[in-house]
C-alpha cells in the first residue's frame, strides 16, 4: 500500500472534520432546543434538510477529488427487508388513525436512512480510493457523542434548571432537562463510550479518549438511565471478553468492580429505595401498560395496526389497570401497535437478516457494531428504540444498516477508468484496478 500524498492527507482530514460537524448537527436535530414547539420544528425541519444537502454534498466533493462510486451490494436482504418495512409504513397512511402524525414520522425516519446513505458512502469511497485513511466510523459515532454529551455536562453546572430534569415528585433531578429524555440522552453516553473505546485500541490520543469516556460515564450517572447504565457495562464486559491484552483487561476489572457498587446504588436501585427496585424488576413499571396495549389494544387492529407511530384509535391508549400513553415504551411492541402483526414479522426478519450479515464481517467491524446495538437494543426494550417513533436511536441503527449492505470494488467501467487515469493516474501503477469486460 502506498503512502498518501500530502495533498491527499489535507483532503482527508478536511472530510472527517465535515463528517464529524455533519454527524453532530444531525443528532442535535433530535433535541429540542426551545421550549417552543413551532421553534423546535422549524430547527428540525431546516437542520435535517441540511445536513441531509451536507452528506450528500461530502459524498460528490470525494467523488471530484479522485473517485467513482463502484461499490456493490452486500447483503442485500438487509435493507430490502428494511426497505419493505418502510413502504408498509407509508401504505399504512390509507388505514392510520392519525395520518398527520403518521406521515410526519415516516418521512423524519426515510430522510434519516438517505442521509445514512450518503454518510456511509462516503467513508466506503474514501476506504476504497484512499487506503490507508484515518476516517473511521467508530471514531465519529463517539466524538460526536462526546461532543454533544460535553455541552450538557457543562450546562448542569451552568445552568442546572435548563439541563436537569426533575422526575418522581420532584425528588430526582436527572440530566437531560426538557432538551432531551434522560434515558435517550444515556444510550448517547453509552454510544460514545462504544465507540471511542476502539481509539483507545489503536493507542489513538489513548489519555485524552479515557479522559473523554470518563466524562460520558459521569454523564451517563447523571442522566439515572438504568438501561443504558446496563448497556454501558455490558459493552465494557464484551470488549473486555475479546482483548488478549491482560493488563487491560485487570484494568478495567479493576475500576469496573471500584465504580459499579456506587452507580448500581444511585441509578439502578435510586440509594436503595424499595419502591425503585420493584420498578426495576417490573421492568420500570411498564409490564402492566404492556400487558394492557397487547391484551386490549392488538385485538382491535391485529393485522396492520393502527398506522405508522399509532397505537390506538385516540391520542392516548387508555385502560382502567394501567395509565395512559401516546407510545409503547418498546419498540417491538410499538411496531406491533402500529403496523400489526404484519409489521412485527418484517422486523424480525429484518433483524435476523442484520446479525446474519454481522456475524459475516471481519473481526473488528463485527465487534464495532456488536457494540453499538447493546446499547441501542436495550435501550429499544424501554424506551423508543430502533423501529420506533423518530430519533437518533433509529439515526445509528440506519448507519450500522447500511455499512453492513455494501462493500467496496475494484473492478471498474471504462468510463470510471479513463476518469480515474486523468485524476488519480497512481492507483494504476501497480494495475490494482480491473476494467469491466
Amino acid at each position: 500500500m502506498k503512502p498518501l500524498k500530502s495533498e491527499h492527507i489535507r483532503f482527508i482530514s478536511k472530510v472527517n472534520r465535515w463528517l464529524l460537524i455533519l454527524l453532530v448537527l444531525m443528532i442535535a436535530c433530535f433535541f429540542s432546543w426551545s421550549e417552543n414547539v413551532l421553534i423546535t420544528r422549524a430547527i428540525k425541519v431546516v437542520g435535517r434538510m441540511s445536513v441531509l444537502i451536507g452528506s450528500y454534498w461530502i459524498y460528490r466533493k470525494i467523488i471530484s477529488y479522485g473517485a467513482v462510486d463502484t461499490l456493490r451490494w452486500h447483503n442485500p436482504m438487509v435493507l430490502i427487508v428494511y426497505g419493505i418495512y418502510l413502504l408498509l409504513g407509508f401504505a399504512s397512511f390509507m388505514w392510520s388513525t392519525n395520518v398527520g402524525y403518521s406521515s410526519l414520522q415516516w418521512f423524519m425516519t426515510s430522510q434519516t436512512l438517505v442521509f445514512c446513505y450518503f454518510f456511509i458512502r462516503s467513508i466506503y469511497l474514501l476506504d476504497e480510493f484512499f487506503p490507508g485513511h484515518n476516517v473511521k466510523l467508530y471514531n465519529l459515532l463517539g466524538n460526536s457523542s462526546f461532543i454533544l454529551i460535553l455541552v450538557f455536562v457543562i450546562g448542569m453546572w451552568v445552568k442546572p434548571e435548563v439541563f436537569f430534569r426533575l422526575t418522581h415528585g420532584g425528588e430526582e433531578a436527572r440530566l437531560g432537562g426538557y432538551l432531551m429524555n434522560p434515558n435517550e440522552l444515556g444510550m448517547l453516553a453509552a454510544i460514545g463510550v462504544s465507540g471511542l473505546i476502539f481509539d483507545i485500541y489503536r493507542n489513538h490520543r489513548k489519555w485524552f479518549t479515557i479522559l473523554k469516556i470518563a466524562i460520558l460515564f459521569y454523564a451517563l450517572i447523571s442522566t439515572g438511565s438504568r438501561s443504558s447504565l446496563i448497556g454501558t457495562f455490558l459493552i465494557i464486559g464484551f470488549h473486555i471478553k475479546q482483548s488478549n491484552n491482560i493488563k487491560l483487561k485487570l484494568a478495567v476489572i479493576t475500576v469496573m468492580i471500584i465504580a459499579a457498587p456506587y452507580a448500581v446504588h444511585k441509578v439502578v436501585l435510586k440509594d436503595g429505595d424499595s419502591e425503585r427496585l420493584e420498578e426495576v424488576l417490573s421492568m420500570t413499571g411498564r409490564l402492566p401498560f404492556w400487558k394492557a396495549l397487547i391484551l386490549e389494544g392488538l385485538p382491535r387492529e391485529p393485522l396492520l395496526g393502527f398506522g405508522f407511530m399509532r397505537i390506538d384509535y385516540n391520542e392516548y391508549f387508555s385502560s382502567t389497570h394501567t395509565y395512559a400513553a401516546k407510545m409503547t415504551h418498546n419498540t417491538f411492541i410499538q411496531v406491533l401497535m402500529n403496523l400489526g402483526f404484519i409489521g412485527i414479522t418484517l422486523i424480525i426478519f429484518q433483524m435476523i437478516f442484520t446479525f446474519s450479515a454481522i456475524a459475516r464481517e471481519r473481526k473488528e467491524k463485527k465487534l464495532m457494531i456488536y457494540g453499538m446495538l447493546i446499547p441501542l437494543i436495550i435501550n429499544s426494550f424501554t424506551e423508543f428504540g430502533i423501529f420506533g417513533e423518530s430519533n437518533y436511536g433509529i439515526l445509528f441503527y440506519q448507519l450500522l444498516l447500511i455499512y453492513v449492505s455494501y462493500k467496496k470494488s475494484n473492478i471498474l467501467s471504462p468510463k470510471n477508468r479513463i476518469y480515474l487515469k486523468k485524476r488519480r493516474p497512481e492507483l494504476f501503477k501497480d494495475d490494482q484496478l480491473q476494467i469491466i469486460h
